[in-house]
């Protein structure tokens, strides 16, 4: 997603864990080349990175719960881009997964500062790091550092912008097998991936509405509204919960609609991602005082779930997202009351 200010993190909150192209829609079991190296398959292409990996630098929140989930922490080199998501990931990898490591940037860093950090990978993706005439998969395959590139920012065609070439759950997939090879942590991806798998079943299993109700992502608002399209990761929680993505038809991972546009989609629930400088109260109030949407069903009933940046983008914490979602729609009577177990967590606690 693109990135705006962002918070330093504190090392109190985050030891243990660190220890410190294009994208496709699958990927191929790794293979050691002649050179030495393992190749894998990034972004329908190819891609070969160093058999001897140890440092990696990893960029956004998301991308750094994929490395805590498979036990990767201790090849974290180095990361940057955490938003406001250290207590999040505490409470799902535990209270010290990013302690004494302190964070390089509050943004991709320049390219000095990352080569600086003599990493052996980078893992970030297109709007998620990876931007044109600043740090790029092909500017570091230059400097003889490895890019991974995020599955979800998988750009659709060279030289466009639009992202996403398979559907939210098997680009985590994806993910989690690739960096999972690379990192010598196959098995525990299996298993992540494999309890993904269970859950979302459960969810899936579940009674269903009638009529899916409609659920809104607002990132934030301004002269327009952020949300997410079919290929963004909300729409793997959103449709998991047994709701419907009101943006479903928006061939993206994240962009931005018109306030018509919102208000005709008609929302039963909205969800915000708390990201950014935008607080709930304010993106309630735009809400609240816009004449196209201050009658739409879940603003009248007030029909809204606040969740971190980390539970949202591509990560392994969209199922949790999932599960707390679908706990909401349940108590606001939108989805038949199931037998499902309570979720773990509670993340609405950390948003702001």
């Amino acid at each position: 997603m693109k990135r705006r200010h962002l918070v330093p993190l504190t090392s109190a909150a985050l030891a243990l864990a660190l220890g410190v192209s294009a994208c496709s829609s699958g990927s191929a079991p790794g293979t050691n080349s002649a050179a030495g190296g393992t190749t894998i398959t990034n972004c329908g292409q190819p891609a070969q990175f160093p058999a001897s990996a140890k440092r990696f630098f990893v960029n956004d929140s998301g991308m750094i719960a994929m490395m805590l989930a498979i036990g990767a922490g201790e090849k974290i080199s180095g990361f940057s881009s955490l938003e406001k998501n250290a207590e999040t990931l505490s409470r799902h990898y535990g209270k010290d997964a990013l302690g004494g490591k302190q964070e390089v940037s509050n943004n991709m860093p320049a390219l000095e500062t990352l080569i600086a950090q003599r990493p052996d990978v980078v893992v970030a993706g297109w709007n998620y790091g990876y931007k044109e005439n600043q740090v790029t998969p092909k500017v570091l395959q230059g400097k003889n550092i490895a890019p991974y590139i995020l599955t979800e920012s998988c750009r659709q065609k060279d030289g466009q912008k639009a992202r996403g070439v398979t559907d939210p759950w098997t680009a985590l997939d994806t993910d989690l097998k690739n960096l999972g090879t690379l990192t010598g942590k196959s098995d525990q991806a299996a298993k992540v991936i494999e309890d993904i798998s269970q859950r979302r079943k459960a969810l899936e299993d579940a009674p269903q509405a009638e009529k899916k109700p409609n659920v809104l992502v607002f990132d934030s608002g301004t002269e327009t509204v952020f949300t997410s399209g079919k290929f963004g990761g909300p729409q793997a929680v959103i449709d998991t919960a047994g709701g419907r993505n009101v943006m479903e038809d928006v061939n993206d991972t994240w962009t931005t609609v018109s306030w018509e546009r919102v208000a005709a989609s008609k929302p039963d629930a909205i969800v915000f991602v708390s990201y950014g400088e935008q607080s709930m109260a304010q993106k309630i109030a735009l809400l609240e005082a816009n004449p196209s949407t201050k009658d739409l069903p879940a603003v009248k009933e007030k029909r809204y779930v606040n969740l971190p940046y980390a539970m949202w983008v591509s990560s392994p914490l969209n199922i949790d997202a999932s599960e707390q979602l679908r706990s909401h729609l349940e108590e606001w009577e939108l989805v038949p009351e199931s037998k499902l177990p309570k979720p773990k967590f509670d993340d609405t606690k950390d948003a702001f």
